[in-house]
C-alpha cells in the first residue's frame, strides 16, 4: 500500500487551524477522492477507505452544497476492523469551483473543493466559444483558484486557426497561460507536463468530448479513466460520470469532471471583477455612481465601445454575467426570506398547539 502524508495531499495551515477544534479524540483527518451517491471514498495517512456520513450531520446539513464534494477535508471515525470509516465533520474549504444548479433553482451545486488551478479545456476544432470561457473565468476567480486555459485537437486545426484563437482570447483581454494541446500527436504533453507540483491539485472543466480524460490517462501514463473514440466528425464523446481526485506520480493531484456546456454563475462578484478588470475600470468614470452600462449619458463603458477600445463581444458578455448574477442573488434572497416566514409560521403554530 502507498503511503501518504498530509502534506502530500494538499494539507496547508489553512486546515491545521480548523482540525484543532474539529477533530477531537480519536478521529483521522482525510480528503474525498469520489463521491458515490451516499458513500465516500477517502485518502489519508492510512490510504483509501470508503466512509459514510453521520446520521448527525445528515441531518443537519441543510443543503447538498453542504455535504463533501471531491477535494474536501473531513473529519472521521475509522475503527481499524471496520469496513466504513464515518464522517462527522467537513472542514471550511479554502477555494470552491460551484455553479447554479440546473433549472430554476437558486441553488449551487459544488464541482469541487480546495483546488489550487482550474484548467480549462476547448477544443480548437469544434468546441472553442469564447463566451463559454469567460464564464468559466469568472467562476474560478470567484471561487479563488488560478485559472489556465488549454486547447486541445490542434491536430485537427492549421496553425493559423489556432493562431486565431489564442489572439480572440488576448483581445477580450484574456491574460491567463493558454496552452495547447494534441492528444494524438502528443504535441503540448511535455510542456502540460511541466505546469504541475507535486502537492497541488488540478480540477480540468469543459465541455464534454474535449479530451479531459484522454489527457489525465496521458499524465498518469496508463488508462486510469474510461475513455471513448473520437466520432467521425472530430468531435469527442462524453465519458466522465463521477467527478474523482487522481494522484499523479509527481505527487500532483488532479480532478475530472463530467463534461459541462452550461455553466451557470451564482452570485460571481467577484469572479466578475477579477474578470473584467478593463470594463470596470472605465465604470469609475461613468457620470452617474449606479451607471448600468446600458443607456446613460456620459457612460465611459459606452463610450469606449463606441471607439472600438473594447471588444463587442466582451462587452455583451459582462452585461449578461452580471445581470445572470444579479438575478440570482435576488431570487436566493428572496428564497431565504421565504424560508425564514415559514420557520415563524411554524413555531408560531406549534405554540399555539401548546398552549390550547
Amino acid at each position: 500500500m502507498k503511503e501518504f502524508t498530509l502534506d502530500s495531499l494538499g494539507w496547508c495551515g489553512w486546515f491545521e487551524q480548523q482540525a484543532k477544534k474539529l477533530c477531537e479524540g480519536e478521529k483521522l483527518v482525510a480528503r474525498v477522492a469520489a463521491v458515490d451517491r451516499d458513500q465516500l471514498l477517502l485518502v489519508g495517512e492510512i490510504g483509501f477507505f470508503r466512509a459514510k456520513l453521520s446520521g448527525k450531520y445528515m441531518y443537519e446539513s441543510e443543503s447538498a452544497s453542504e455535504r463533501p464534494c471531491v477535494g474536501d477535508w473531513v473529519c472521521v471515525e475509522k475503527p481499524e476492523f471496520d469496513q466504513f470509516g464515518v464522517v462527522h465533520k467537513v472542514f471550511e474549504r479554502r477555494t470552491c469551483l460551484r455553479r447554479k444548479a440546473a433549472g430554476d433553482s437558486v441553488e449551487f451545486q459544488m464541482i469541487a473543493a480546495n483546488v489550487d488551478f482550474v484548467i480549462i479545456v476547448q477544443s480548437c476544432y469544434y468546441d472553442f466559444n469564447l463566451k463559454r470561457l469567460e464564464r468559466y473565468l469568472v467562476m474560478i476567480e470567484e471561487g479563488g483558484s488560478t485559472p489556465l486555459i488549454l486547447l486541445t485537437k490542434t491536430d485537427l486545426v492549421t496553425s493559423e486557426v489556432l493562431a486565431d484563437q489564442i489572439e480572440q482570447i488576448r483581445n477580450a483581454d484574456i491574460t491567463e497561460p493558454v496552452g495547447s494541446l494534441s492528444n494524438v500527436t502528443k504535441e503540448g504533453l511535455d510542456e502540460l507536463k511541466s505546469t504541475f507540483s507535486p502537492g497541488k491539485t488540478y480540477c480540468f472543466v469543459g465541455s464534454s468530448g474535449v479530451g479531459k480524460s484522454t489527457i489525465i490517462n496521458s499524465l498518469v501514463g496508463r488508462n486510469v479513466l474510461e475513455t471513448k473514440v473520437v466520432s467521425s466528425t472530430g468531435e469527442g464523446r462524453h465519458t466522465t460520470v463521477r467527478r474523482e481526485l487522481v494522484l499523479l506520480e509527481n505527487g500532483a493531484m488532479v480532478i475530472d469532471n463530467p463534461g459541462m456546456r452550461e455553466f451557470g454563475v451564482f452570485g460571481a462578484e467577484d469572479g466578475i471583477e477579477a474578470s473584467y478588470s478593463d470594463i470596470l475600470a472605465l465604470a469609475s468614470q461613468c457620470r452617474f455612481r449606479n451607471c448600468t452600462h446600458s443607456n446613460e449619458p456620459g457612460c465611459a463603458v459606452l463610450n469606449a465601445l463606441e471607439r472600438s477600445e473594447i471588444d463587442a463581444e466582451h462587452y455583451d458578455n459582462f452585461i449578461k454575467l452580471r445581470q445572470e448574477s444579479e438575478h440570482y442573488l435576488l431570487s436566493n434572497a428572496e428564497k431565504r426570506k421565504k424560508d425564514r416566514e415559514f420557520g415563524r409560521f411554524i413555531k408560531s403554530a406549534k405554540k399555539e398547539l401548546e398552549d390550547e
